[in-house]
């Protein structure tokens, strides 16, 4: 017998789908076993994946790893390892840039099999019952905002996200060389923008990620809008929560629509796993066409792959969650992904959490990020 290991995130998203084609693999092959572990949301964010290439089999990654992953071998490439018209397919079906998210420095590392970028999720029965509409606009999301009804993820890694955010909707891209993050001008807006908003909310928000913001949604009869969080299928499901939310795209401001940073998970192969064959056997069944739009959206997970998010029957479990956020996703800005950007991210994502409580001025914040990212940039 055959033993993988897996790591995954604890949500549903992240670990029943793992669980439901784990089981259905080993039915078809029963030579071999799949033991699926958890970590917290966190974690999947920021630990660091060469601790866990030594120790798993299967990893489910976000792809800002990618470089790290590359730059240590930790990963079975797997354009080397896989049929070029498999992952032709996957390239074909990819929702926004997802697959093309795990290639990097000429080698494809990890399959997309989980796609997500921030989206924005209301209490329609709230809304309907207070006479209120979904905001489309930036000013109508303030106005909701300081009427104590928006909620929104702040803990210091999504602070981190929703600035990148604003400030491509500032019409520059962070990030985008070796000597700044970005302009001051530039990031006193989106900065101000930024505190604006999460000012306007309760301070809960800053000790919120995007699972404890629709958990909260959920239960509460006065938290009515989110503008942007990474977008979770499962709340938008009949029976899933106390309550349901209607996911949709994002506000817009300054005249055109917020694009959001993706997000989402790629299960990767150990390159020091024992049983590499079975390992890609698996990741290959997973990604699969048949498997995403089947067991493994129906077991609570959120496909990588587009055919899946165009499925009526995906959408008609979900209350057409994957339709009507498609076009996020397709809009999503990918970060970056060289070796040493987890660190960067980390330490970023406490300056503008800093900020964001009114710790720190806006000289200092911005001069913190530059030097950062002039720190990590590799």
């Amino acid at each position: 017998m055959i033993t993988l290991r897996g790591i995954t995130w604890n949500h549903t998203r992240g670990f029943l789908p793992k669980v439901a084609t784990g089981q259905r693999f080993q039915e078809l092959n029963p030579g071999v076993e799949i033991q699926w572990q958890t970590r917290s949301l966190q974690a999947f964010a920021d630990f660091s994946i060469e601790q866990l290439a030594s120790k798993f089999d299967l990893l489910v990654i976000d792809h800002p790893s990618i470089g790290e992953a590359a730059a240590h071998g930790l990963f079975v490439p797997l354009d080397t390892a896989l049929p070029q018209d498999f992952l032709q397919d996957q390239a074909a079906q990819s929702v926004g840039s997802s697959h093309p998210s795990y290639e990097y420095d000429g080698h494809h590392w990890a399959l997309a099999i989980d796609a997500a970028t921030p989206v924005a999720t209301s209490r329609r029965d709230l809304l309907d019952r207070a006479g209120v509409a979904v905001p489309q606009t930036w000013d109508e999301l303030m106005t909701l905002a300081r009427a104590g009804h928006v909620a929104v993820p702040a803990i210091p890694i999504d602070s981190l996200m929703n600035l990148f955010m604003l400030w491509v909707n500032e019409g520059e891209i962070p990030c985008a060389g070796p000597e700044r993050f970005g302009s001051d001008e530039v990031g006193e807006r989106a900065l101000n923008a930024l505190r604006e908003l999460v000012t306007a909310c309760d301070p809960a928000c800053l000790k919120r990620n995007p699972i404890q913001t629709y958990e909260a949604m959920t239960r509460s009869d006065t938290l009515f809008y989110c503008p942007f969080a990474y977008g979770y299928s499962n709340y938008s499901r009949p029976g899933y929560a106390a309550s349901l939310l209607e996911a949709g795209p994002l506000v817009t401001r300054k005249g055109s629509r917020l694009r959001s940073t993706l997000g989402g998970a790629g299960l990767a192969v150990s390159a020091a796993s024992p049983h590499r064959e079975a390992a890609l056997q698996y990741a290959r069944f997973v990604a699969s066409g048949a498997v995403q739009g089947g067991i493994y959206v129906q077991g609570g997970g959120q496909p990588g792959y587009r055919a899946a998010w165009l499925d009526a029957e995906a959408n008609r479990l979900s209350n057409n969650y994957f339709t009507r956020t498609l076009s996020t996703l397709d809009e999503a800005w990918q970060r970056p992904r060289y070796p040493g950007y987890i660190e960067f991210q980390n330490d970023a994502g406490l300056v503008v959490h800093t900020w964001l409580r009114g710790e720190a001025g806006l000289r200092e914040t911005l001069d913190g990020l530059n030097r950062l990212h002039r720190q990590y940039w590799k």
